[in-house]
């Protein structure tokens, strides 16, 4: 029995690392995490920093932030992105960028 639970737990571990790894790994998502790593941004500012269209950008964020790896916040009619979760700044240090 203890056997089970145990991996249940490990079953239900993996599945969160590959869920955040996934929302991670595609390329734009990847880069708007890397200009976001500096600290926050406005979303308008983000298009031009990873070289993607303002539409592809602002449904990558929308994911991101899905997902738990982004807070937004407004300010006035702009929109404020950063890193919510801690993981992400994490597997860019492992990746020493």
């Amino acid at each position: 029995m203890l056997i089970y639970i145990f991996m249940a737990v490990n079953m239900s571990m993996a599945n969160r690392g590959a869920e955040f790894l996934k929302a991670m790994g595609e390329r734009t998502r990847f880069m708007i995490l890397r200009a976001l790593a500096g600290g926050e941004r406005c979303a308008c500012e983000i298009p031009k920093l990873v070289r993607r269209s303002q539409p592809t950008v602002s449904l990558q964020l929308a994911h991101l932030a899905r997902h738990g790896l982004l807070r937004c916040r407004r300010d006035g009619k702009k929109r404020i992105y950063s890193i919510a979760d801690v993981r992400v700044r994490k597997v860019f240090d492992v990746l020493g960028e």
